[in-house]
């Protein structure tokens, strides 16, 4: 929402508890149980265990949000709730996104103490945002929700990157943080001679695999349980790709080109940023929490990730954007002997 009165900024400045509002009606599928059956406060209010007062108070505040309509005293989902909501994902992905958001509102909440302060480690530890990773490893159910979360989330921009991407010459393909095997599913099902390896954390794994066998794609996309950046990776492959991960730096770059075989591909697919500090518009809240924690904290330019592939001893191929504004980067690792 883009402001244009007095109003619009004092609902901008209340925006806390309608985006509360709002994730809590997904975490308790508030609009699944309406779709079902459009009803009143005491029935919403009983089906979840909300008294019913408070119960009225949220369904009107989602009303007001234009996600809910009222036809004499029962609530439905809105035309907009039907289509950006319930035709868009699956309740669990929903679910699971609310719930992040969630998680990561303390980060924000004291914001206007946090943005001067120059030194993050005097931040209050409970305003630490927990490391997802290590949040999957810990719990395997959490890596299942995330795993299939990405998976739904990711279908678009996987097969947008299918149709894009030149594998002429590519047996063997490496899907590093490759979680769900989106990626390498789309490209797996356009190129038949494809096969590939989904390298992420063992309880993504484990996800992974359930979903190439709903696939029927099992037989040619495999998963090998690391920490990328920590424990040796397999190798041979004639292209590796590193996309929507996030990590970069010189030491990465090279491991991922020793797993390449000569004259093989490096991948990178990300939205990165235009200039330095600068954020892509869809990526400007995280960069926003995230130089909470570290104030120098910057999204890397196209410019900055091909200076570390060049310093990795690695060949600059090309750089375009996809449609949806994700850049796409190509390296290649060099013959022996230096060639090109």
């Amino acid at each position: 929402m883009k402001p244009t009165t007095t109003g619009d900024v004092l609902e901008l400045m209340e925006g806390y508890i309608a985006s509360a509002a709002l994730g809590a009606a997904m975490e308790l599928g508030l609009f699944w149980l309406l779709a079902e059956q459009p009803q009143d406060a005491a029935g919403v209010g009983k089906a979840l265990g909300i008294p019913e007062k408070r119960c009225e108070y949220w369904l009107e505040l989602l009303s007001n949000m234009g996600l809910l309509v009222q036809v004499a005293k029962a609530y439905a989902p809105s035309s907009v709730a039907r289509t950006a909501i319930l035709e868009a994902y699956r309740q669990e992905t929903w679910a699971l996104l609310a719930q992040e958001a969630r998680e990561q509102l303390p980060a924000v909440c004291d914001l206007a103490l946090r943005l001067r302060q120059a030194d993050s480690r005097s931040a209050p530890r409970e305003l630490t945002l927990q490391d997802y990773v290590a949040r999957m490893e810990e719990n395997a159910e959490r890596a299942h929700r995330f795993t299939r979360m990405l998976y739904e989330i990711h279908r678009p921009l996987a097969d947008e990157l299918a149709n894009a991407l030149d594998v002429t010459g590519v047996k063997r393909l490496m899907d590093v943080g490759g979680g769900s095997g989106v990626m390498s599913l789309a490209l797996l099902r356009r190129h038949p001679q494809l096969t590939a390896t989904v390298v992420d954390i063992a309880n993504v794994c484990v996800a992974g695999r359930q979903i190439a066998v709903e696939n029927s794609l099992e037989d040619r996309l495999a998963h090998h349980a690391a920490d990328f950046l920590q424990d040796e990776l397999p190798s041979g492959f004639d292209m590796v790709l590193e996309c929507d991960v996030g990590v970069y730096g010189e030491a990465l770059f090279r491991k991922l080109g020793a797993a390449l075989n000569p004259r093989g591909r490096l991948v990178i697919v990300d939205m990165l940023a235009t200039a330095e500090g600068l954020a892509p518009r869809s990526r400007l809240h995280w960069a926003l929490r995230d130089s909470l924690g570290d104030p120098d904290f910057s999204i890397p330019t196209v410019v900055r990730v091909q200076a570390m592939l060049t310093q990795a001893g690695l060949q600059l191929l090309s750089e375009h954007t996809l449609s949806s504004g994700w850049s796409v980067i190509e390296a290649r690792k060099r013959a022996p002997g230096g060639g090109r």
